[in-house]
């Protein structure tokens, strides 16, 4: 397999799965954590190795190694893998999932940024999503007229806080994710409640047309649930482990054990919580949004350049919302093609910049 984003938690959850079905690593693609790269190296033996920054290539410990955007996708096009992991965070991982289907190969798809903002131009077909949402809502899914679609939302760092302070809210405080440990920016994305919407567009580009809506349960062992026509409802328990929907996108028949059972008795109860739109301001569009997919990349770019800001000190917790929902109201004509979706994408940040 090619794997992009080694480096991450769905990167290394990625690669202990390849371990355990003795798949071949042909391509490890990592940012800037070469500590890490160079251990996967050595216990991988990947062909082709691809890094972030050209400073760094001295550093990695292969004798075969490129560095930017470029060389991923030219090293795609060299390699004779059918399955590409994309766990790359951001826009940046968009051009890598439009060339792995270009080229015919399958993707494993954790990168939610490439159907949040192009999701109309991508054959998903060629795409299983290894989130964990996605992959419940496949899970459950049968032959049986479907009502509506449910993800659940962990609530992130701020769901306990109360709704007066978050306009203090600082980066060191939307870190403090209450059930895990993440990346900078889907933590952040945790707690504006931007990460659920996007996997909100995700399933409808996954699933179609249908009514879709997400709830907060606190404890993240619910991941999905299927409101069935009949009056039924079924729900997608699982422990928090990637590793469940990383080898199902290896193979879909996957009949091994990889998780413990969630302990029903030892977990004793469970809390549902609506997500607010005084809590979460994004929550406001969400309808409008699902009714039109194809504007995901505006709110997919004010997103990522709010995050930047925020970063930087430039602006605060709450201004990422605001961000988003000015930017959304002025930017509503959807893109018509892939090209569209960037030149959309540089203006937004150009806007905001």
């Amino acid at each position: 397999m090619i794997l992009l984003g080694s480096t991450g938690s769905i990167g290394v959850n990625t690669l202990e799965v390849a371990k355990r079905f003795n798949i071949q690593i042909e391509v490890l693609v990592a940012g800037k954590n070469i500590t890490l790269l160079n251990k996967q190296i050595l216990e991988h033996s990947p062909k082709v190795v691809v890094v972030a920054n050209k400073e760094d290539v001295l550093k990695v410990n292969h004798n075969n190694v490129f560095y930017g955007e470029d060389a991923i996708l030219s090293v795609m096009e060299d390699s004779k893998s059918e399955l590409v992991v994309n766990a790359l965070v951001g826009f940046l991982g968009l051009r890598p999932t439009l060339k792995a289907i270009s080229l015919g190969k399958k993707v494993a798809l954790a990168n939610k940024e490439s159907l949040v903002a192009c999701g109309a131009f991508i054959d998903v077909s060629r795409i299983q999503p290894i989130d964990s949402e996605h992959f419940g809502l496949w899970y459950l899914l049968q032959d049986r007229a479907v009502e509506k679609m449910i993800i659940t939302a962990s609530g992130g760092a701020f769901r306990d806080w109360d709704i007066k302070e978050l306009k203090n809210a600082t980066l060191a405080d939307t870190q403090k994710h209450p059930n895990w440990s993440m990346g900078q920016k889907i933590t952040i994305d945790s707690a504006t409640m931007v990460n659920k919407m996007f996997e909100l567009l995700e399933a409808r580009w996954l699933f179609g047309e249908g009514k879709y809506d997400a709830i907060i349960e606190t404890k993240s062992l619910i991941h999905a649930l299927v409101d069935f026509k009949d009056g039924s409802t079924t729900a997608h328990f699982a422990n928090a482990n990637m590793q469940l929907p990383i080898a199902f996108a290896i193979n879909n028949k996957m009949q091994e054990n990889i998780l413990p059972h969630v302990d029903l008795l030892k977990i004793g109860s469970l809390e549902f919580r609506e997500i607010t739109k005084e809590r979460y301001p994004i929550w406001q569009i969400k309808d409008e949004l699902l009714k039109n997919p194809a504007l995901g990349v505006v709110i997919n770019s004010a997103n990522e350049a709010s995050i930047e800001s925020f970063m930087g000190g430039k602006i605060g917790f709450m201004n990422i919302s605001k961000n988003i929902l000015d930017i959304y109201e002025k930017f509503q004509v959807p893109p018509k093609c892939i090209d569209e979706v960037f030149e959309i994408d540089r203006e937004i940040r150009d806007f905001l910049s």
